[in-house]
């Protein structure tokens, strides 16, 4: 007989742990699970799912204006924050109580409280004791803010969907996935938005094409955005706005009415007791795992965000599922992490899976990249001045389809389906000899012809890049 209270016990009510306890239990272990604040954690809280809500609402607004292109006369239109947040607050505790209800109806035991490991086989929470064969940390990530003069009164991704009303003037201080998608959402709504950032172009770490094409567009519809520039305090003013100084402007300054700071996030490993026991960290704090998931404690294990490695909802879902069958099924799993499709959910939004056009010179001799700018066919009527943007990278030895990125409406559903091929190892050609599906945005994958061969060796800098460009 197991001399444990539990086989395994969760740290964690979000996407990945839910998942992992859930198949566990499935598997015929014990589980329990604990969660701190509410089940379904950042990404159904106040992260993707959210933020999703506020991204439908914020087309709205340009939808309503290229109406009248196709014949419609739209009345003045209204919008109303505090019913966009209700709506949203009455969704999320539907789905959060759906999650307890799923844990508790595949007979996991679910807690309520903040839980800290005391041993290898020992949690604590509420000060109660706990003996389990595995413990899991599935605790996530929060967002990170500077230590600078004034930060406190700042807020976060956390906060963003909970003000009681739409700030006017915003400064969003960052420029990553969560900061291009809060500067089109809040400027779809109604807000003057600008948006600071350190480095030379948003999105780092995306292809350099779907970088440049997406700033651009963003400033197109009027976001103002400050490159090389860093935030060096900020300041409540009488009124109550506030006054932000830069690190590199001498005495100018911005005032606003808010400042959402998305400058990253970290993994949430504070007083879980990890380093008490022994438990390894990297240096951004998050939790050193194997390709199992598993800690260099034999019964200490982690998934998703906490790791610190692909922080998406899909993949800490996934890696749940891996370790849940890795400990209670019949043969470990390794979580497949190669061609992980992503999206941001940005104004026009981003898709993109496998190699970036610098990742894949760093891997191969020599590439083919195919690129296609184009104006989407409801912006024919609309005339509004929006381009999509797609790029295919092929590996010319092979002929493999090594990545796929797109900049335009619709550009995640698109990649989804491409994120299949792609994971199959589909060549150009199948590509090529597929039927394009007419008139549709997506067709254009399939009908790319123009390419550009590059070699490892070529100076990318100075290299003259050729597109199509269709109208």
């Amino acid at each position: 007989m197991n001399p444990y209270d539990y086989q395994l016990f969760v740290i964690g009510g979000g996407s990945g742990g839910v998942r992992a306890a859930r198949i566990a239990s499935s598997l015929g272990a014990r589980v329990a699970i604990a969660e701190s604040y509410r089940y379904g954690g950042t990404c159904v809280i106040r992260g993707c799912v959210p933020k999703k809500l506020l991204v439908y609402a914020a087309h709205f607004a340009e939808d309503f204006a290229d109406a009248n292109g196709f014949g419609w006369s739209v009345p003045p239109v209204e919008f109303s924050w505090p019913r966009l947040i209700a709506a949203k607050d009455k969704e999320i505790s539907r789905l959060s109580a759906r999650y307890e209800d799923n844990l508790v109806g595949s007979n996991v035991i679910t807690l309520y409280g903040t839980a800290r490991v005391v041993d290898a086989h020992t949690v604590e929470i509420n000060g109660q004791r706990i003996t389990t064969e595995h413990i899991l940390i599935a605790t996530g990530g929060t967002p990170f803010l500077p230590q600078i003069p004034g930060i406190e009164h700042a807020i976060t991704s956390n906060e963003v969907f909970d003000l009681p009303d739409l700030p006017s003037r915003v400064l969003i201080v960052g420029g990553g996935y969560i900061a291009v998608e809060f500067a089109g959402i809040l400027h779809g709504l109604g807000a003057q938005v600008t948006l600071c950032y350190r480095g030379d172009q948003v999105l780092r770490g995306f292809d350099e094409d779907i970088r440049a094409h997406l700033q651009a567009e963003m400033v197109k519809k009027g976001i103002t955005v400050l490159l090389h520039q860093d935030v060096a305090q900020l300041e409540r003013l009488p009124d109550g706005s506030l006054s932000v100084g830069f690190a590199s402007s001498g005495d100018s300054s911005l005032a606003v009415d808010a400042v959402l700071y998305a400058t990253g996030r970290i993994p949430n490993t504070q007083g879980l007791g990890l380093d008490d026991i022994g438990v390894a960290i990297d240096r951004s704090g998050g939790v050193k795992v194997d390709a199992y998931g598993k800690t260099n404690i034999d019964s200490i294990h982690a998934v998703g965000d906490v790791t610190h490695r692909i922080a998406l909802t899909p993949v800490a879902i996934r890696e749940g599922v891996a370790l849940a069958k890795t400990l209670f099924g019949p043969t470990p799993i390794a979580t497949d992490l190669t061609t992980v499709p992503s999206a941001v959910f940005s104004q026009p939004p981003v898709g993109t899976v496998g190699l970036t056009e610098e990742q894949a010179l760093s891997q191969c001799s020599e590439i083919d990249v195919y690129t296609s700018i184009f104006k989407n066919m409801r912006h024919s009527l609309s005339g509004r001045d929006e381009r999509t943007l797609m790029k295919l990278i092929v590996d010319s030895a092979s002929q493999r389809v090594l990545g796929a990125h797109m900049v335009g409406s619709d550009a995640p559903e698109i990649i989804q389906g491409l994120a299949i091929a792609i994971h199959m190892g589909a060549t150009k050609a199948d590509f090529d000899e597929t039927v394009a599906l007419h008139p549709s945005a997506a067709e254009e994958f399939v009908t790319m012809r123009d390419k550009i061969s590059k070699k490892r060796s070529n100076d990318l800098s100075s290299f003259s890049r050729k597109s199509s460009d269709k109208t």
